[in-house]
């Protein structure tokens, strides 16, 4: 069994799934060695609705993954997403105190940028930084130690309604779990499923999951916006069951597996079998006749995404086009939808970075479960990074002060 400290678990709370994913550090990277799923019962559109179907759903994708993964959860990394996110960007700017940037300096520029006023039934989840400037010298990405006098800083500021926040802590304390940090959806599954180089030229995250779709755009290496659509998975299954009259259950079933985006794409020949309602006989229907369903629904979500890009004004700087991931954009003909809505080249992306059971998690739809399993590694080795430079920063006043006595 592996050492607590070098687990890391992710739970993803999504709307259609609850998938909890167990991270082990090694000297190589991060192993995945235990996957639990369950269907997600206490949530719409992200938000959860009923508390006890929720813990109950959690319970059991935790379950799962401890059996897989040998070891007691105690603390999770849990993704928080719906359409109460909201993302901004601001600017804060402070005075550097020694004529040389210091942690305390580039502390308190990014409190001075915090300093935005939110409602009192919203909290910010996540300040990000974008980029510094010091004395008017912009671009820097790591300002510490460079001389100057005033230290500069453009963030993204993630805030969440109050109630959700503590809605997904509550369920995950009933399950006996420590939540260690709430962690965006879409920035997660950007961990796992996007490359630097994406990052650096420009690119926009599409996670399109049962609920919800999340739109994230990176430029220049940094998140410079986060949105929510209310619209995803769920709602091209819901068209199926109105469509051909077939059960909700019937209808997912009939999406996964004969689905397609793209018309065109499909055989006319070819038929599919439809269970009906109510005890009826099962039909038979086209195949191209289920896809007619589905491309609309699926064209408006692209249309969705397309008009939410441009209205931020990033879309002429996006060099690496778009990545598409989430449970949702496993139905064939997405990626070939998504170019033509959004005039961009698309790949579909899934986790990758990550060694043990990675077969099993390379599905977009483990992407945010991943991501939330790197994004826990990443804040661990910077706490460890953070206690060597207080070490060394008290060594080095301690030899300091012997100097000066003696």
């Amino acid at each position: 069994m592996s050492k607590r400290d070098e687990l890391i678990v992710g739970l993803d709370i999504g709307t259609t799934k609850i998938a909890a994913v167990v991270g082990e550090v090694t000297d190589e990277g991060i192993d995945v060695i235990g996957v639990g799923t369950h269907a997600s019962r206490g949530l719409r559109k992200g938000v959860v609705t009923h508390i006890d179907n929720t813990v109950e759903s959690i319970k059991r994708a935790v379950e799962e993954a401890e059996l897989m993964a040998g070891c007691e959860i105690s603390s999770v990394y849990a993704g928080i997403g719906g359409g109460h996110i909201r993302g901004i960007n601001n600017d804060g700017m402070v005075v550097v105190k020694d004529g040389e940037v210091g942690s305390p300096d580039i502390a308190r520029v990014i409190e001075a940028a915090k300093a935005v006023a939110i409602p009192m039934d919203r909290e910010i989840i996540h300040v990000l930084p974008q980029d510094y400037a010091v004395d008017g010298q912009d671009g820097i990405r790591e300002p510490l130690g460079m001389s100057g006098v005033r230290l500069e800083t453009r963030v993204h500021i993630v805030t969440a309604a109050v109630t959700s926040v503590q809605n997904v802590t509550k369920c995950c304390q009933r399950c006996g779990l420590h939540v260690s940090e709430l962690v965006l959806q879409p920035l997660a599954s950007a961990e796992a499923v996007l490359h630097e180089d994406e990052r650096e030229l420009g690119v926009v995250l599409i996670d399109i999951g049962g609920g919800t779709t999340d739109i994230t755009i990176f430029v220049d290496g940094s998140i410079v916006h986060s949105s929510v659509l209310a619209a995803g998975g769920n709602h091209i299954s819901n068209d199926i069951a109105v469509g051909l009259r077939t059960p909700s259950g019937e209808a997912e079933l009939l999406k996964k597996r004969w689905g397609c985006a793209v018309t065109d794409m499909v055989d006319p020949e070819q038929e599919v079998e439809v269970p009906s309602v109510g005890g009826r006989a099962p039909r038979r229907i086209s195949r191209r006749l289920l896809c007619e369903i589905i491309e609309p629904r699926v064209e408006e979500i692209f249309m969705l995404a397309r008009r939410e890009v441009e209205k931020t004004g990033y879309a002429d700087l996006l060099a690496s086009g778009v990545v598409i991931t989430g449970g949702a954009t496993n139905l064939e003909g997405m990626p070939e939808m998504a170019e033509q809505v959004l005039d961009k080249p698309v790949r579909r992306g899934g986790p990758r970075g990550v060694g043990g059971l990675e077969e099993m998690v390379r599905n977009p739809t483990y992407s945010t479960g991943v991501g939330l399993v790197m994004h826990g590694v990443k804040q661990l080795e910077s706490a460890h990074l953070s206690q060597r430079h207080q070490h060394a920063g008290f060594g080095f006043r301690f030899k300091n002060w012997v100097s000066r006595v003696f």
